[in-house]
């Protein structure tokens, strides 16, 4: 089995696997960095299932790297095309759509379990990797040389354009996160703002942030579910917050952000998506990362927009923009000298994987980030895109 697997998986690259009873198996075309690992049986075992196993086998110690890393092992797959989805039967995509149902009715209980369950881990373990403003989302690197901070910067004021805020808009952010886009927007637009998360260890750092800039009369944060909110608002901004939703409340979202808008209001919605369409979530990620959570089709969304009466004005997809992100981040991850006092080898393995994971996805997978900017009247946004440009007016 183990043969069939890697023979498939592995078409590029320099890879030894060392088996129980002192088979040894080489893959890949000798290409590049050699990658050498070593397999228990339980980590055989878990392999029949690579989605779920490679991951498992690694966080819990039953593959074990003699030489090389995980992403190392993980770019080889990629460059191998090992991860490149297949249509399948009728009857399994049947399969796939009905599991993808079951694993995303998130309800407020259930929303409120599965924010807590990655974000409520450790302000302290985000400030390890994430940039100064912690924003945990998709930078936007106008330029190859852009540090992490100046390409996060340059997201967030690429958002403000494309919001189109003037001074003391009201703007709701769903999904607020640790308050660095709200305070961008108070601060640098002149928005008044309304923040809203399920996470109470990012509503606390939030607040603190906000108060220490002197922004706490321009920012109401709250811990609330965007879903009963009872006000309307002149812009409304979602960064990485689709993402939680899940499929079968794709619907509810934009019809709660068409309610919550004014008649002439606008809308900009950030979030991962699959060039190849509708899908289950990544084994691994839905179990251990972020469970409830789905990486829509674009498909999808548009079809729920149409359903909500609302007007899509712009698309832009940022390409491989996320898996320089995922790079720097994993990369800083692996060298802060705190964490492996903070958290165990486990842990740390396993999040060492998903951000590997994550930067193989946008790097050699489907995986994208679009940005939807959404308006209740067709005129609601300019008719050309100069506005989008620095120092253009707004």
């Amino acid at each position: 089995m183990i043969e069939t697997l890697l023979s498939k998986m592995i078409k590029t690259g320099d890879l030894t696997a060392h088996l129980p009873g002192g088979r040894v198996i080489k893959a890949g075309d000798g290409s590049g960095p050699p990658v050498v690992i070593r397999i228990n049986g339980r980590g055989l075992r878990r392999l029949a299932n690579p989605s779920l196993g490679l991951g498992e086998g690694y966080m819990e110690g039953d593959i074990v790297f003699e030489q090389g890393s995980i992403d190392q092992l993980l770019t080889i797959v990629g460059e191998s095309g090992g991860r490149t989805p297949k249509r399948g039967s009728a009857l399994s995509r049947f399969r796939k759509a009905l599991k993808r149902r079951v694993q995303q009715v998130n309800g407020r209980v259930a929303s409120r379990r599965n924010v807590a369950h990655h974000y409520d881990l450790s302000n302290e373990l985000y400030r390890r990797f994430l940039d100064a403003d912690m924003q945990y989302s998709c930078a936007y690197f106008e330029r190859p040389d852009m540090t992490l901070e100046e390409a996060q910067a340059a997201k967030k004021a690429l958002i403000g354009r494309k919001l189109l805020i003037q001074p003391g808009m009201k703007t709701l952010d769903i999904g607020s996160g640790w308050g660095g886009l709200s305070m961008t927007l108070a601060k640098d637009f002149g928005a008044r703002m309304t923040g809203v998360t399920l996470s109470t260890e990012q509503l606390a750092l939030a607040r603190e942030r906000a108060d220490k800039a002197g922004l706490s009369d321009r920012i109401d944060f709250r811990l609330t579910d965007y879903r009963d909110l009872d006000e309307t608002f002149d812009r409304v901004v979602s960064v990485g917050m689709l993402e939680h939703v899940g499929a079968p409340n794709f619907r509810t979202y934009f019809e709660t952000i068409n309610r919550l808008l004014t008649d002439d209001g606008v809308a900009l919605v950030h979030s991962i998506g699959k060039m190849h369409g509708p899908g289950a979530t990544n084994a691994f990620t839905q179990k251990y990362i972020f469970p409830g959570g789905y990486i829509p089709g674009l498909s999808e969304i548009v079809a729920a927009i149409e359903q909500a009466g609302l007007w899509i004005t712009d698309i832009e997809i940022l390409r491989l923009h996320y898996a320089e992100t995922c790079r720097i981040w994993r990369q800083r991850f692996m060298a802060d000298p705190d964490i492996p006092t903070l958290f165990d080898a486990r842990f740390r393995r396993m999040w060492e994987f998903y951000l590997a994971g994550a930067e193989l996805g946008f790097r050699h997978g489907g995986h994208m980030v679009f940005q939807i900017q959404l308006a209740k009247r067709r005129d609601g946004t300019p008719l050309t895109r100069d506005y989008l440009l620095k120092g253009a007016a707004g």
